[in-house]
């Protein structure tokens, strides 16, 4: 909401050094008019009176637009299992990621409504494990292999939502976020070959809008976020190869996403999300980045299944398909979402 939330959730730590997305996840909310109870996951009812609405998980990772009812609160783990097939190179080509890497992240995300038409929810990566395997860089013992787990990153975020569904009118929801380095993101261990880094390091605020519209059959949805980072110090080397501390200043990107859900019975929902992170090439605020430029698109298809009114749960599997400065990676993700 997960991972990131990104926040679709690629790994933190990667194989060669990149801006990936945040881990931004999907949010569970139901529908602000009254007179509609809340359905299971982020289902909600835009429909005229008497026509049937479909209620449904919401995307896994494309972050919804209809907000929580005042009062309500629910509880959202995910868990995603990330391996890197490829790196993309700085020519969009796929090259060796020069050994076999892998990531385990546990997400828990909470959504409350504050009051009518405001959310707020947090996401934490409470465990993120990385494993490394048969690196072509062996460390400086030797090491061709290792692992590290610890905590994540954690993303506030709040949403206020302008608009109600109507015939035409999408619902329109303003999102504003900030990611706190949480998680480990200096101070390696160069014998744990890159795996002991699970956060980012820098504070990132998150601007933008999330749509949402019924348009029969489908339930679609779209994510349009603009991302800043703080400078932040992490591990470097000096011309001579003296380990040192080395600020970064992030480069900003705009975080694109999009979702449609197609209900098969009323039970189960299939899913189909695009998820993007692009490079804007300048800086609206900050200090003059020193990253290279970092882009990734990636797709996934899904299922949903509503169990019953209160829990839900998806099933989907990302696929990075085009980046540049980057890890390729295929990611099966499962969540739940259990709605009090």
């Amino acid at each position: 909401m997960i991972l990131l939330n990104l926040l679709w959730c690629p790994p933190t730590w990667s194989a060669q050094p990149s801006e990936k997305s945040p881990t931004v996840g999907s949010d569970e909310t139901t529908s602000t008019e009254p007179e509609r109870t809340a359905g299971p996951g982020q289902g909600f009812e835009v429909c005229e009176p008497g026509e049937a609405c479909p209620t449904t998980f919401g995307p896994i990772i494309t972050d919804t637009a209809a907000v929580i009812e005042k009062g309500k609160f629910s509880l959202q783990p995910t868990w995603e299992y990330s391996i890197v097939t490829n790196s993309f190179s700085s020519s969009w080509r796929r090259v060796s990621a020069g050994g076999d890497y892998a990531s385990f992240n546990q997400y828990v995300k909470l959504t409350y409504g504050l009051w009518d038409n405001l959310e707020v929810f947090v996401e934490m990566v409470t465990y993120s494990h990385n494993w490394a395997r048969r690196v072509n860089e062996p460390g400086p013992r030797g090491e061709t292999s290792a692992d590290f787990g610890s905590i994540g990153d954690t993303l506030l975020v709040l949403k206020y939502q302008f608009t109600q569904e109507g015939p035409i009118m999408p619902i329109i929801t303003g999102y504003f976020g900030t990611e706190f380095p949480t998680g480990h993101y200096r101070h390696f261990n160069p014998g744990r070959l890159g795996t002991d880094q699970t956060g980012e390091g820098a504070y990132r605020f998150y601007l933008g809008a999330n749509l949402q519209k019924y348009l029969e059959p489908f339930i679609v949805y779209g994510n349009i976020w603009y991302r800043i980072g703080t400078s932040y110090k992490t591990d470097g080397e000096d011309s001579l190869g003296n380990p040192i501390q080395v600020r970064v200043h992030p480069r900003n990107s705009v975080v694109i996403n999009l979702a449609a859900e197609y209900p098969l019975t009323k039970k189960w929902v299939a899913l189909l999300e695009v998820l993007s992170n692009w490079d804007t090439g300048f800086q609206l605020t900050g200090s003059r980045f020193n990253q290279p430029a970092g882009s990734l698109l990636a797709v996934s298809p899904g299922i949903e299944y509503m169990a019953t009114e209160k829990l839900s749960m998806a099933l989907g599997l990302y696929v990075d398909v085009i980046g540049k400065n980057n890890d390729a990676t295929v990611t099966p993700i499962f969540s739940l979402v259990y709605a009090f």
